[in-house]
């Protein structure tokens, strides 16, 4: 009768051990596709960024160019701006791709840089442009 009862118990938890490691398989399995699935359907951030390459007109001598930055990869970009009136307000800027856009640091603090009509650059004389970089209200840059 022990023989039997501990047969059994063996039984038992050899069959809980198989079956717990099956459900722990497919859970990783499951959540390993449904990753692959989450990152198929979002592209990276630097494919719309890539776009952006090229040169931006502000108002008043403002301007931007965005080059990428081959030697830091993909995402990575050099931000050549004259962002202000002064001269001192210039100057070459490393940025990074994101979700929202290009962010980036100068001596006013992080920045980032986004896409925008003309509306959004907060300019009357770019109000009527369609395709846009923004900073903030006040600093923007287009291509005609």
């Amino acid at each position: 009768m022990m023989k039997t009862a501990l047969a059994l118990s063996l039984t038992l938890c050899t069959t809980m051990l198989i079956s717990g490691c099956n459900q722990d398989t497919n859970t990783t399995a499951s959540n390993t596709a449904d990753a692959d699935t989450v990152a198929e359907q979002s592209p990276p951030p630097h494919e719309v960024t890539d776009q952006w390459v090229g040169r931006w007109v502000g108002v008043e001598g403002l301007v931007l160019n965005v080059s990428q930055d081959d030697s830091a990869g993909p995402g990575h970009y050099l931000l050549e701006m004259q962002y202000g009136l002064d001269a001192d307000q210039s100057g070459t800027f490393e940025g990074q791709a994101t979700d929202e856009g290009i962010s980036f640091s100068r001596d006013d603090g992080s920045q980032l840089l986004r896409a925008g009509d003309g509306e959004a650059t907060g300019l009357k004389w770019l109000a009527e442009k369609e395709d846009c970089l923004v900073v903030q209200s006040g600093e923007g840059y287009c291509r005609d």
